[in-house]
This record gives C-alpha cells, sequence and structure tokens, in this order.
C-alpha cells in the first residue's frame, strides 16, 4: 500500500507536440545545461522559443558560459512548469549552440525582448520596459553574445492529479 507522500508513475504522461510548444512559449525562464572543462553546469537563463525557426534565443555576456558554449555547442534546456507536486509540466530541447552577430544579433535581441515582454505581460507580471527590467545582465559593461540553439530533439512529461 502506498502512502500519501508516494508519487505512482500512472499519471505521468508524455507531452504532445502542440503541449511541447506551449509550455515553451509561455515560459521565459529554463536551465541551460552545458558541459565547461570536463564537468557539467546547469544555469537559469532567460530564453525566448521562435516557433518560426523552432528554435530557442537568449543572450549573455561574455564569460564562463560563452567560452565553454563556443569550446563544446551541444546543450540542453529544461522548462518546468510546477503548479502542485501533482501538477507539473516539464520540457527537455538538446540542441545546439549558434551565436549570432551583426544584423541578425540585432534581429534575434529584438524578438527575445518583445517576446519576454508579451509573456511576462500575459502573466500579468508587472511590464518591463526595457531588457534591464528582466535580465540583470542587461546592465554590464559591453555588448550582449546573442545566441540561439537549434533544436534538434524534444521530450515532455506532465503529470495531473486525475
Amino acid at each position: 500500500m502506498k502512502g500519501k507522500a508516494e508519487l505512482s508513475d500512472d499519471l505521468i504522461l508524455e507531452l504532445t507536440e502542440d503541449q511541447l510548444i506551449d509550455v515553451l512559449e509561455n515560459n521565459c525562464i529554463g536551465s541551460l545545461a552545458f558541459i565547461a572543462h570536463s564537468m557539467p553546469y546547469v544555469l537559469p537563463v532567460t530564453y525566448f522559443y521562435c516557433r518560426e525557426e523552432n528554435c530557442i534565443v537568449s543572450y549573455s555576456m561574455e564569460g564562463h558560459k560563452i567560452a565553454a558554449l563556443r569550446e563544446n555547442p551541444q546543450v540542453a534546456l529544461g522548462v518546468y512548469e510546477l503548479d502542485s507536486v501533482n501538477e507539473w509540466r516539464s520540457v527537455l530541447v538538446h540542441g545546439t549552440y549558434e551565436e549570432l552577430h551583426q544584423i541578425d544579433a540585432k534581429q534575434y535581441l529584438h524578438r527575445f525582448a518583445e517576446g519576454v515582454r508579451n509573456i511576462l505581460k500575459d502573466a500579468d507580471a508587472s511590464e518591463p520596459r526595457f531588457i534591464k527590467d528582466f535580465s540583470s545582465r542587461a546592465n554590464s559593461e559591453g555588448l550582449p553574445v546573442v545566441y540561439r540553439i537549434k533544436i534538434s530533439e524534444w521530450s515532455g512529461k506532465c503529470r495531473r492529479n486525475e
């Protein structure tokens, strides 16, 4: 007999492709996993899912993460929606880091900013007016490195209290 705290696997289901897209489109914070110096790292990132190109768009300042991504461009991104221990959705994306330059970087950074602004607005968060309102890295010196993750595969699971 199972105790109250135990979870059964019978309510854990695979997400459909439409559900995967829904999770990615309606969130903007994920956990980026990458390898640096033969060690795994997982860091929170602000992102925007670009449906038209099926890719993840983000940016960062030069540093440990960007150096590692240039050296080993294979990454994973985890995105989670947690309503309770019995109701959640999660998506795992595998892909390749690709740095963007010049006009491409400017266009993708604009898409990123508009996308994140809309997600936060839809979530009834106070409406950010500038990138610095939702990313502390925007206050750093120097130009940001804009990048996308070209998605090679994805999967997702959900648990619903039935």
